[in-house]
């Protein structure tokens, strides 16, 4: 990682991890070079130049949106436990403990543990 804030799918270009081919990915807008590097991904539709979305489009925004609300919430919330707001610094090898305990206390809280 280098310093200062980077974008999140600029990050996710340099870790050069790829997702399973069976999984579909749904991205919001700062996504937008994602399907070509994925096949399976849905970030939201653009509005074409001088035109607008359909209904259809527009609904299937939407939908997304709901979806993914969800998923920003739940990184809000780690987010204010430091874990994935400032840099790590105690054992690599704990991280992934520590998140998963975390990310538990969550899911207890909404009754879904």
């Amino acid at each position: 990682m280098g310093r200062g804030p980077t974008h999140d799918f600029a990050l996710y270009k340099q870790s050069k991890i790829e997702p399973h081919e069976s999984l579909e990915v749904r991205a919001d807008s700062g996504y937008q070079g994602l399907s070509k590097l994925h096949e399976k991904s849905r970030p939201p539709q653009k509005k074409p130049r001088k035109s607008e979305l359909t209904d259809e489009q527009k609904q299937s925004n939407r939908a997304l949106a709901r979806r993914r609300v969800v998923v920003e919430h739940v990184i809000r919330s780690l987010k204010i436990f430091r874990i994935l707001a400032e840099r790590y610094r105690n054992r690599r090898k704990r991280f992934s403990l520590r998140f998963n305990l975390i990310a538990g206390l969550y899911n207890y809280e909404l009754g879904l543990g």
